[in-house]
Order: structure tokens, then sequence, then C-alpha cells
């Protein structure tokens, strides 16, 4: 039966691995780990498949069809070209790292000049290849393509014909029990700080990152630990009506952040569905802010966005491209009364996670946790009132496109002070003749979404919200 990829591939995929090839996949299976670090179990009829960054050498499209009985399995053919308004595909051979299209006389699609080489056989065999493998009932799963940035996970619905740039074919949406079928995966993986493509809203934003291999980027002496990403901000915020030039309003301080991307499929289950999905985002956080001066008074919460992230970090799942759609905006948020006046400065740091779990009995369910703890570096605060400042981040998740989970995670400090307070955590009390507290905590909640359905699940009504998960912390206080 034709697959979607050359020939000898098909036959690979059909026969006995060769002795290499077979080694390879046991140690891949080998070392498949669940986040806990016990081994994962495989399912009865299917096999358990590692989960790992995919390499930079790895092939980048996957195939087949589990409800056909054609196993998924990596090719040696790329998408030239999506369009997603008509959802037709150009795929074609690749060719010693060069696509290979097919012309009217099965030549490479970039005609050669006078002066080149005529093209190898070998080129003019994985044209045909490309042009003999398309089948009707096939799944594609594609890294980041031309016209599909996100990725591409579709099923071939009709071959249409040739093309000079390859074979054109008709698609509709796909899901991954298609390509997963009974086999299980789960697994954690780093997101390398380089991938993030950073918009910086505000002018003074500073960015850094360190990986392995002594890779540094970003102000000089700026300490970032390894797989970490740094943020800096600092600016000013509207201050309060009538308050003292020495009283005007500033925030600054810096987000670090090691994001992960949180993976789990669970082979088939009774019905449809897959016995178990699992998608996320989890890591650790470090922050430090200081506010000081009287912000304005607020009826809502004022947000100050200032800088927005984004990375497609492709996760080899067995032989499938599976590629996360990851998304960061970093915003300050102040909120108050206008007549308390503060500086104030704390750190923050420990670990979260956020997304969704699916069972066949539960269905899909949240999954949120924080834990984050912080300390004041510096307090001061004068005369009665409030303020709450934020220095937070919104994240999205999803997988070729669709956003499965939305989280908001929302480290703050709120300071209040009764009577008429200036005091300092060295001196609580000092001439006092109120109280003031100071407070840390965390607000992280959001949202699962439909697109979660990409699992092969069944598809939401409604977005199930995370839940909020609340946590506050006094951090220092005195009374008269």
């Amino acid at each position: 039966m034709p697959g979607f990829a050359m020939t000898v591939l098909l036959l690979a995929a059909g026969c006995a691995s060769p002795p290499h090839q077979a080694a390879a996949d046991g140690r891949a299976r080998e070392a498949a780990q669940v986040s806990d670090g016990s081994s994962a179990a495989a399912h009865a009829d299917g096999r358990t498949l590692a989960v790992a960054a995919a390499p930079a050498a790895a092939a980048t499209t996957a195939a087949g069809s589990a409800g056909a009985g054609r196993p998924a399995h990596r090719t040696t053919l790329t998408v030239t070209s999506y369009d997603g308004k008509t959802r037709r595909a150009v795929i074609s051979a690749v060719e010693q790292g060069r696509s290979v299209g097919k012309g009217k006389a099965g030549s490479p699609a970039v005609s050669p000049s006078p002066a080149a080489p005529s093209p190898s056989p070998s080129a003019s065999a994985s044209a045909s290849a490309s042009a003999q493998q398309a089948a009707v009932g096939d799944v594609i799963a594609s890294a980041p393509a031309p016209g599909a940035p996100d990725g591409l996970l579709a099923k071939v619905t009709k071959v249409l014909g040739e093309t000079d740039a390859g074979t054109e074919v008709q698609t509709e949406p796909a899901t991954l029990d298609a390509l997963l079928g009974d086999d299980t995966a789960k697994g954690t993986v780093p997101v390398d700080p380089a991938a993030f493509e950073v918009d910086k809203l505000l002018p003074g934003v500073k960015v850094s990152w360190s990986r392995t291999g002594d890779v540094h980027v970003g102000p000089e002496g700026a300490n970032v630990p390894l797989g970490s990403l740094r943020l800096d901000v600092s600016t000013e915020v509207p201050a309060a009506e009538g308050a003292p030039a020495s009283a005007a309003a500033s925030v600054s301080g810096f987000v670090q952040v090691a994001p992960q991307v949180d993976f789990a499929y669970g082979g088939a289950g009774t019905g449809t569905a897959p016995g178990s999905a699992y998608l996320g985002v989890s890591g650790d956080w470090n922050s430090g802010w200081a506010v000081k001066g009287r912000t304005g008074a607020t009826a809502t919460p004022l947000r100050i966005p200032f800088a927005k992230l984004h990375a497609d970090p492709v996760l080899q799942v067995g032989a499938v491209p599976v590629v996360v759609n990851l998304d960061l905006t970093c915003y300050l948020q102040v909120s108050g009364d206008g007549r308390i006046t503060v500086d104030v400065e704390q750190n923050l740091k420990g670990g979260f996670k956020a997304g969704g779990t699916f069972g066949t009995a539960e269905g899909w369910t949240p999954v949120s946790s924080s834990t984050m703890t912080s300390a004041p570096v510096r307090t001061s605060v004068t005369t009665s009132g409030s303020v709450r400042t934020t220095l937070g981040a919104e994240a999205s998740v999803g997988l070729y496109g669709s956003v499965g989970v939305t989280a908001d995670l929302a480290p703050y400090l709120r300071g209040e002070a009764t009577g008429t307070v200036t005091a300092t955590s060295a001196t609580p009390g000092a001439d006092a003749k109120g109280a003031w507290n100071l407070y840390g905590g965390v607000d992280l909640s959001g949202t699962l979404r439909l697109q979660l359905s990409v699992f092969g699940t069944p598809v939401l009504e409604r977005g199930i919200p995370l839940g909020t998960l609340h946590r506050e912390w006094k951090l220092a206080g005195g009374t008269l």
C-alpha cells in the first residue's frame, strides 16, 4: 500500500528494521522517561516513544496512518508550501539538503544554468518518488514550513497533480492519534532561550540569555543561568494627582524564566479518543522588582506589557515532529488609591506548572501549581492607603497553530497602611500613628481551549477555566 515517503523508506517500514536502526530504536525506547523520573510503561499494543527536542539535523516530516495500519515513520519529503485558506500543500523530496520538485520532464524545480551539471539520476528518482508517494488517506506532520509557520498536521484527501515545486495535494485537519495510534509517550523538554523571538514593547527593555557551549547574549555582567531567558525593564507610571515631585512613581525589575513544554500521549483508549493526553508549560521563575513613589489612583489595574515572546519548539515524539507554539507576554500592572507613598523592593523565585490533562473517564481537567516564595529587600511605607504591583506573564501553549492552554502567572507585591504612617522594615512602628503591612503573593489563572482536540479527544463545547490559584504571605509590617 503506498505511503507518504520514499519507496526505500516504505520498504523499511514494512519490513524488519536494519540491525543498527533497531538498536537505535531500542535505545530511544529505553530512554523514554515520565516526568517524575520513573520508566514509562509501554501500552499493551504499542510502543513507548521517547520525547526529546528535535535535533537540527532530524527529518522534518513524518507520515503514516494508524487507522489504515501504516505506522508513522520519518520521510525524506518536505512541505514546500501550504495555503491555509485552501488547505492545499505542495510536497517534494529532499536530496542532499535541498528540495527537489518535478518539472514537466521530471527535472528539478530550479532549472540548472548552462554551466551547471545535469541533475543526477538519484535526484530525478527522488522527484519521481515524490510524485508517486502522495496517497489519499496519508497523515503528515511537518515542522514549520513556508505557509505553515506553526507546523502542519494534515490528512491528504486528494492528489491534485504535479507542479514545478512538487506534488500538490488537498488536505484537511488531522489529529495526533492518527499517527501515534497505540503508542505512548511522555516527557518534558526545555525550550532553548535562543529560540525566542522577542518584541520589545517599551524602550530600554534588555534581553539576556545563556545556553551550553558558553554562549551568552545580553548586557555585560548579567548573570543568567544556563537555559534561562531574562528581561530587564524600567518605566515611569502615572503619579498620583497633586503628588510632590519627590513622589514621582516608577517601577523597575527583571523577569527570568526557564520554560519547559510538558507533553504526554497515552495510546488508544476504549473509544475513538486516546487513553490519556497532557499538554502544559512549566519551568523555573525568578523575578525582582522595585516600586517607588505614589502611583495614581486607578479604578481598574493599569497593565503595561513590555515584551512579547514567541517560539515554536519541535518535539521529536518517536518519528513524529510535534510542533509546540509558545507565546509569553511579560507585563507590569499597578493599582492603588493614589494616597500611599512606597519605596519597596522584593525578589521572588520558584516553579510553576499550567496545563490540561485528559482521561477517558474525566475528560479534560485543568492542572495548575506554583511553589514561589519571596522576600523583601527594601521596604518603606509612608502615609495611609493601598497599592499593588504585579510583574507577571501571560502564556499560551498549543500544537500546530491551535491554542490549547492559556495561563496568567501574576506574582505581586501589595502594601496597605492605615492612619498616619512613616515606617520601614528596619524600624517597624517608627513615627507611626497607625499600622502598615506588606504582602507578597502569586495568582495563577487560565483556560483550557477546545483546540486541545488536536490530540484526537472530543471537542470541548467551551473553554474550561484552570481555576484561580491564589497564595499570599506577609513580608513585613508594624503597628503602633
